[in-house]
């Protein structure tokens, strides 16, 4: 098996936040992160496959980067996660990065055609602090 690594950048502002708590409940709970900001995001898309001998690829990197863009960079480049993209809309998904690899990967995973498959997402918000979701178990 073979793996490809296809890493996409978008900029977006979220905040944390549950709307069923109280505006104090949220500042104590998830402190300055409650009001909203903004981050240059990079995104590690890895797949793996078999490599296919015709082409000497695990996937069709044009088929990756159209998925890529439609799944996350139209979707998340310049919105405000928490009101604009309805899955993070407020009182449903915290806009977390763990929530985002894990709603990123899904949604690629679904897109893909072929024989590769997703196996991990990373999510950077900035140098400091990333999340990874590599499926379920």
């Amino acid at each position: 098996m073979f793996s490809l690594t296809r890493r996409v950048s978008f900029t977006a502002s979220h905040r944390y936040w549950r709307s069923d708590w109280s505006a104090l409940r949220n500042e104590q709970r998830f402190g300055s992160a409650s009001a909203t900001h903004s981050h240059d995001y990079s995104c590690d898309v890895t797949v793996r496959g078999p490599l296919d001998e015709e082409t000497g690829m695990v996937v069709d990197l044009g088929q990756l980067d159209t998925v890529l863009d439609r799944e996350v960079r139209v979707r998340f480049h310049g919105m405000d996660i928490t009101t604009q993209v309805p899955e993070f809309a407020d009182g449903k998904l915290i806009p977390t990065g763990e929530n985002l690899a894990r709603f990123i990967y899904m949604r690629v995973g679904a897109a893909l055609t072929g024989s590769a498959a997703v196996v991990r997402v990373v999510v950077r918000e900035d140098a400091t602090i990333s999340s990874e979701f590599a499926g379920e178990g």
